[in-house]
């Protein structure tokens, strides 16, 4: 999807810079910036090859474990479908982490080792559970109190006022990330997109898919 935004902007700018006589303009502006790219990349390098490392070092080291049982009162508030003591607790621990610190390259392996920990708890193939609405809701919204990446990107194109952005984004990310669990909450309890609701309609249209990876004692019958 995102490639398709990207050609759309691009032939939106080629377009108006045609019919608006402009299109040296929008050549200048293409090679100048892609050079500008260039330099901001090389300059995210060592912010992001730091705290990725410091992100395995962690986990090599057993912190995610001590991460997840000091986080252990929330994560069964959110997760409470979750066993304790089941990988996936781990794993969302340390992606939550990353998330915290603003390290969204970091964080994709460990939210996708989550997911993939979640899908032993399903019973179905294709519908997700509550446990895995609430991760994707907190991983779209998520706190960010430390934003990394937003820092790294604002101080190698400006020299002061770098760090203004911190209040505002821990502010900000606070609130989605309410609203973000409040409304997976509500979903999760409403008729029409309750579990048990959503795989008996499956069920009803033959549509079911059983989950054979599935670690649990009560797995579906079709």
């Amino acid at each position: 999807m995102m490639n398709f935004i990207w050609v759309g902007l691009v032939a939106i700018a080629v377009i108006a810079g045609t019919v608006t006589g402009n299109i040296a303009a929008v050549q200048e502006a293409l090679f100048s910036f892609a050079g500008t790219a260039v330099e901001i990349v090389i300059g995210l390098v060592g912010v992001m090859v730091f705290f990725t490392g410091l992100m395995s070092v962690m986990e090599k080291a057993g912190l995610c474990e001590k991460l997840g049982k000091a986080i252990s009162p929330v994560m069964r508030l959110l997760f409470p479908d979750v066993p304790k003591d089941h990988p996936a607790m781990s794993s969302m621990a340390l992606y939550f982490a990353a998330n915290i610190l603003g390290i969204g390259n970091a964080a994709t392996p460990f939210g996708l080792k989550a997911m993939a920990d979640l899908q032993t708890l399903n019973k179905t193939k294709h519908i997700a559970t509550d446990a895995q609405c609430m991760i994707l809701a907190i991983s779209t919204t998520s706190i960010t109190l430390i934003p990394v990446t937003v820092l790294a990107l604002r101080s190698a194109v400006q020299v002061e006022g770098a760090a203004e952005v911190v209040g505002p984004v821990i502010l900000a990310t606070t609130i989605s990330t309410v609203v973000g669990v409040g409304v997976t909450l509500l979903l999760n309890k409403s008729k029409k997109y309750k579990l048990e609701n959503v795989i008996e309609r499956e069920r009803a249209a033959g549509t079911l898919t059983i989950n054979e990876d599935y670690i649990g004692n009560d797995p579906i019958r079709l």
